[in-house]
């Protein structure tokens, strides 16, 4: 070993929750480097404050440095809407009125395919560390570009309002979105969103420029409430998330619908077609779903019929149905009859 390596300083990072021994002295990029991590696709955190990635560069590294490195991982040929239908959130144009999520799927290829052929122009993607470990792993972008296709950062997994905050400021930094979707979920078991964190997560965000869609229970006040703040849209849940058993009550989200001036985007509980159906016949302007589709036996060909039940709840929604009966109508009229 040289005198100039024996002199050479050591830094003890903590990566990810992990220790590390690098020589130093390291820049962020500097790290970013050895790390063999594009820099386009991570954003990284020291100290629990964000680093631009324009002052990587010039940021040092010191002993005792707490880093944290994230990327976007999973949490198509588009449609024309019908005549001048679009879905429009925070004055984003969407031609497709079904959102989908990219978690659960067996592989990114699969994800890949299952959005192309869902339609969506927008997927939810969920906030994560990189696994510094394994260099090399492919990432959700080398498979959905995300020029071609919107990314809605979420807070998946958040329990408290300063973890959300936090992740979607990691995320602006990663990929440059701030249109966001906002969960704070209540517990493990129902994973209810906890309406107090929220509303606190959702001022936060607000006030830092964030434009927020919001997950929620739904109850119309509540939902009124994150309107008046500010949100970009309201996503009031059908059932417990993962749960397929589509939407519980009805009536609470068709009062949403009717007092809201943004967007209404039924989130989380939908399980088969029929339920996006439903949904959109109530009035939503679109649905959000992703293991209704993942976790099918075929996800591409459940994507194929979410995307063509999103469709048809729509046009039944503008075409207006028929009103019920007491009693049967002939179709027929009963003049002329022999």
């Amino acid at each position: 070993m040289s005198i100039t390596e024996a002199a050479a300083p050591v830094l003890s990072l903590a990566i990810n929750g992990e220790a590390h021994r690098l020589p130093g002295p390291l820049s962020v990029a500097g790290l970013i480097a050895h790390l063999d991590l594009d820099p386009a696709k991570v954003a990284i955190e020291r100290n629990l404050e964000v680093v631009p990635r324009s002052q990587w560069a010039v940021t040092p590294l010191a002993d005792g440095d707490r880093l944290e490195i994230v990327h976007f991982i999973g949490g198509g040929d588009h449609a024309e809407a019908a005549g001048d239908d679009a879905l429009v959130v925070a004055g984003r144009r969407l031609r497709s009125r079904l959102i989908v999520g990219t978690g659960k799927y067996k592989d990114f290829a699969e994800t890949r395919d299952a959005i192309r052929a869902s339609g969506a122009d927008m997927v939810t993607v969920a906030v994560r560390r990189v696994n510094v470990a394994k260099r090399g792993e492919p990432m959700l972008q080398d498979f959905l570009d995300p020029k071609a296709i919107t990314y809605l950062p979420n807070t998946a997994g958040c329990y408290t309002a300063e973890d959300a905050v936090r992740t979607l400021r990691l995320a602006r930094e990663a990929g440059g979105w701030d249109l966001v979707k906002l969960e704070v979920l209540g517990d493990q078991k129902t994973l209810y969103p906890h309406m107090t964190e929220t509303l606190k997560a959702a001022e936060a965000l607000l006030k830092d420029g964030f434009q927020v869609m919001v997950y929620c229970s739904d109850d119309p006040i509540m939902a009124k409430t994150l309107e008046d703040m500010g949100c970009a849209a309201i996503m009031p849940l059908a059932a417990p998330i993962g749960s397929g058993l589509g939407i519980q009550n009805p009536v609470g989200i068709r009062l949403i619908i009717e007092q809201s001036k943004v967007p209404v985007i039924v989130d989380a509980g939908v399980g088969t077609a029929s339920d996006a159906a439903v949904a959109m016949e109530l009035g939503c302007d679109g649905v959000l779903m992703n293991t209704a589709i993942a976790e099918a036996r075929d996800p591409i060909l459940m994507a194929r019929a979410m995307k063509a039940a999103v469709e048809a709840g729509r046009l039944a929604y503008r075409a207006g149905r028929m009103k019920k009966k007491l009693y049967a109508d002939p179709s027929s009229p009963l003049a002329g009859l022999i």
